[in-house]
């Protein structure tokens, strides 16, 4: 079991010095907006991975007029008792503690306390282009596989490394191609590892995903539903899946040199969705979209779930918003009751997640900002 069970924010954006407890697996936060609940989810997905959920720069999340931040949460994992602390210096310095042993390299902590986030910007993973979804693929098998994380930061290295080799082919006039094989040498190792872990991933994770989002919207099943109305599919779509990676990068170098980048590889791999026969992002609703980015993200919490033999933090953060009543219901059945970890919602309005969390007839604590 993985409990949060309280935190501390010293100059953390809107805060000051706050502590919250949380006495109840549920956990309701309310208040208007601008009044801190998205800061507080924030803070919590610090503890989890070192880093915002919402801006990439800590400086950005230092409360304004002063330097540096404190975030300390006391958190339960297997009946054992752990301090997390994270620190923004006034130098800029970041640096990340559990128990006091300080990590020397921040990946280390990543997997530690899994977590899943649901957030209005998510939208993105929808409607956005291919990095969106990529990003979110990446941070959830991260989170599953050291490995693949240190073969990542492999990749995008190596990647930067030939871009910048590209581009000085095309401002010198001058073309080193022996330096062009030794990093295509290096890159396909981590290309291929990375390849293969999502390929393997995806192939038990699309399924479940298919499944959650006719649960949440009460779609038919496939066979049942009409085509062009909620039957909608996934698929991996890798450039990878058609020939090698080392194939890859030999028949596009000439196209390369002339874009001065990489134009192929698992840097832009995608998941193609359709809703009937077309692109979900062009036909589908606005509640359509919020059901199947609950569904990505509950998938994503089943899988960790089952990797990790308990159920990882789940913070939702004004998810409410454009859904009907149904789907709200059916969403708050499947995170509160279904799901056994412990959950964050963040809303601006207090009787409608009271009421739903009391139908539940589960026990809830609810916060005021």
């Amino acid at each position: 079991m993985l409990q949060l069970h309280s935190i501390s924010l010293i100059q953390f954006k809107n805060y000051t010095n706050r502590s919250f407890d949380f006495t109840n697996r549920i956990v309701g936060i309310c208040g208007n907006n601008g009044v801190g609940k998205t800061n507080l989810l924030d803070a919590i997905h610090y503890l989890c991975f070192t880093k915002s959920y919402f801006t990439r720069q800590d400086a950005n999340n230092v409360l304004h007029g002063n330097a540096g931040f404190r975030l300390e949460g006391n958190i339960e994992l297997f009946d054992k008792q752990e301090k997390a602390v994270c620190i923004l210096r006034e130098t800029g310095k970041k640096e990340f503690a559990v128990n006091d042993n300080q990590y020397d390299k921040f990946s280390q902590h990543i997997g530690r306390y899994p977590c899943v986030v649901i957030a209005p910007d998510d939208a993105e993973l929808i409607t956005g282009d291919s990095r969106a979804r990529r990003t979110f693929l990446d941070l959830l098998l991260c989170q599953l596989d050291g490995e693949y994380m240190q073969h990542l930061i492999a990749y995008k290295k190596i990647i930067d490394q030939r871009n910048s080799l590209l581009k000085s082919f095309f401002d010198t006039g001058k073309k080193d191609f022996s330096l062009l094989d030794v990093l295509d040498g290096q890159l396909v190792k981590p290309g291929d590892y990375i390849f293969d872990k999502r390929k393997e991933f995806l192939i038990s994770y699309l399924p479940i995903v298919k499944n959650l989002y006719n649960e949440i919207a009460k779609n038919p099943t496939s066979a049942e539903a009409p085509v062009g109305k909620e039957h909608v599919t996934l698929f991996y779509e890798s450039e990878l899946l058609q020939a090698s990676f080392s194939e890859l990068l030999k028949l596009n170098r000439n196209k390369d040199c002339m874009a001065q980048r990489t134009t192929s590889g698992v840097h832009r791999d995608d998941l193609d969705i359709k809703l009937g026969n077309q692109s979900f992002k062009t036909i589908a609703s606005q509640g359509q979209r919020k059901s199947l980015l609950f569904a990505l993200k509950l998938a994503e919490l089943e899988i960790l779930k089952k990797e990790k033999k308990f159920a990882p933090l789940l913070l939702l953060d004004d998810v409410f918003e454009k859904l009907d009543e149904d789907r709200i219901s059916n969403l708050l059945n499947k995170v509160c009751k279904e799901n056994e970890g412990q959950v964050f919602i963040t809303d601006t309005n207090e009787e409608r997640l009271s009421s739903h969390l009391k139908e539940l007839g589960i026990e809830f604590q609810l916060i005021g900002l």
